[in-house]
């Protein structure tokens, strides 16, 4: 992953078949034969990558482009970070390291110094008793991706790197694993067949390099990516047909898996992990397995997160949130498929080794071992200038059984309290109105619904009256919207012109994108139009902001744009 990502795309790329014959080569397994596994493959292949789960990523540290691991913002690595990282239950360690600014034109040599540093990360890694990947990364877009205008050029660098890679960790212990590259791209080829025959051509290069390296890298397990490390059936089939052909039981398939887009992101209406959402994940899992672990070839997914973690871990409402975590654990352990926890630095403390949601984090580990049960919202919502009355939340059992309410550790009263029908929770009036006090905007106390196993569910208690919007004036690279948002969260904003045409960027949908084109600042009372909203948007046409909240409230707004000055009024 990029962690200066400016865009990702969702749609697939058009879908078609390997269109090119794979013929064997010296790329031959020089492993031995340990006899036949699951599926005609080694058994120990699957059973360490079993081991390794779960797992978690070192990202934007050796990985950075720039001077150093600390290019990107993150601490220089201590050993006790990794140990710390160890202690909190993950079994292996995803390094990424690009390599490109170190190595030198000509003969490609690797900077002995940057070697001597990642070898020193991942002896770290070893003595702690991780499974350890090691793997080239932002290379795929620096230069590999040239690879259709350059091919013998990018082999040559490409080659080298490996060669070297493979002579110096050639004696370590087995639970160091080589990935041939970070989700693997090509820049001006002539389409799907190219990239295809391309990716194989280096994936079979680095098999043959390795192999033939000696030492423990005879049998060493070795992660080959699909294009984009993409879970598109067409993508798996084509990374399928490489396997076929090098016929070796060390080997192991991976993906990359940030959910559906447009809620990875929160645009075009995407606040919401439902059933559009749910789906994109279940049918990942389902082609992954079906695809290779059905086979007998161990699946990792090495990188999983959500895209809008790049900018800011609230993008993506919290309860929403967990409930995507949370079922992608499950269908992780019921698939038989690693995984690793994509973390630039915004999950786990570096220097202080805590998590900075420990919420977040609570259900991604529970997930390990079994399922937690959720609801269809962790928010209630009550206004103020209304009558307090009943309000009702969907549980998600998810196979556990629902054990009770409570506030601030007292268990609160069922019929008195809260009723549950089915699955239907029902929070009484009278039980709301004692715990929202004096109703000051905000969130005024805390729920937790308790389950038969896994992490209880959190549920705020929100007082909140329609949101109060303000007249501005100011430029396209600095204009807000002044927000009274009494006790509201905003979830999305629609932006048209006055003839109903969508407005800003991802002209597609009216729903712009959270964090990219707007974004709240609760602390500062305003809602921030940002210059890439505005780089989009028609001088001298009105546009319409529809700010939508989650308590359901919405309001709008009208903006114009005159050259860099932007004037605002309540609509």
């Amino acid at each position: 992953m990029n962690g200066f990502r400016t865009f990702r795309r969702w749609v697939s790329l058009a879908a078609g078949g390997l269109a090119l014959v794979m013929a064997s080569s010296g790329a031959a397994s020089a492993a031995p034969d340990a006899g036949p596994g699951r599926g005609g493959h080694k058994a120990d292949a699957m059973d360490a990558v079993e081991a390794m789960q779960p797992g978690w990523n070192l990202g934007n540290s050796l990985d950075a482009v720039g001077a150093d691991e600390t290019a990107w913002g993150n601490p220089r690595i201590t050993e006790e970070l990794l140990e710390n990282v160890r202690a909190q239950g993950f079994n292996s360690i995803r390094i990424p390291v690009t390599w490109g600014q170190h190595q030198a034109p000509g003969d490609h040599a690797l900077d002995p110094d940057h070697l001597d540093r990642v070898a020193e990360v991942v002896d770290w890694a070893l003595d702690d008793g991780f499974w350890v990947m090691l793997n080239i990364h932002h290379d795929s877009w620096q230069w590999i991706s040239s690879m259709p205008a350059d091919r013998e050029g990018v082999r040559a660098r490409y080659d080298a790197m490996w060669e070297q890679l493979a002579e110096r960790f050639r004696d370590a212990p087995d639970r160091l694993v080589f990935e041939s590259v970070n989700e693997p791209q090509f820049s001006g080829s002539s389409g799907d067949a190219e990239n295809a025959e391309l990716l194989h051509e280096l994936n079979t290069s680095f098999h043959e390099i390795v192999r033939g390296s000696g030492g423990r890298n005879d049998d060493r397990l070795l992660v080959l990516p699909s294009l984009h490390t993409s879970a598109d059936q067409a993508r798996l089939d084509e990374l399928m047909a490489t396997f076929d052909v090098l016929d070796d039981p060390n080997l192991i398939a991976t993906v990359h898996y940030y959910g559906y887009w447009p809620f990875s992101v929160n645009v075009a209406g995407g606040t919401r992990f439902d059933e559009v959402a749910r789906d994109d994940m279940t049918g990942m899992f389902q082609r992954v397995r079906d695809t290779f672990v059905a086979r007998g070839i161990p699946v990792v997914i090495g990188e999983y997160g959500l895209l809008g973690f790049d900018r800011h871990t609230g993008t993506v409402q919290q309860g929403e949130k967990l409930k995507f975590f949370e079922l992608f654990g499950h269908y992780a352990r019921t698939h038989g498929v690693t995984t690793m926890l994509w973390d630039n630095g915004q999950h786990f403390h570096r220097t202080g080794f805590t998590w900075n949601d420990a919420e977040l984090f609570g259900h991604i580990e529970s997930s390990w071992r079994g399922r937690s049960g959720t609801a269809s919202s962790d928010q209630v919502f009550s206004e103020r200038s209304a009558p307090v009355t009943d309000q009702r939340l969907t549980l998600n059992l998810n196979g556990t059984r629902f054990t009770g309410l409570s506030h601030d550790g007292d268990r609160l009263r069922r019929g008195t309290d809260y009723v549950v029908q089915g699955n239907e929770l029902t929070l009484r009036a009278r039980l709301l109105a004692r715990l929202d006090g004096d109703r000051e905007y905000g969130t005024n106390a805390q729920l937790t619904a308790h389950f038969s196993k896994g992490e209880p569910w959190r549920i705020d208690l929100i007082t909140y009256d329609r949101p109060v919007l303000a007249d501005a004036s100011g430029t396209t690279d600095a204009f807000a919207v002044p927000t009274d948002f009494r006790g509201d969260r905003l979830a999305t904003m629609e932006a048209v012109y006055e003839d109903g045409t969508n407005a800003g960027p991802h002209n597609w949908t009216p729903f712009k994108e959270f964090d990219v084109a707007f974004a709240p600042d609760y602390a500062g009372g305003s809602t921030t139009l940002t210059p890439a909203f505005f780089a989009e948007v028609a001088d001298g046409r009105r546009v319409t902001l529809t700010f939508h909240y989650w308590s359901g409230a919405t309001v709008t707004y009208d903006v114009v744009k005159s050259g860099n000055q932007v004037t605002g009024t309540v609509a």
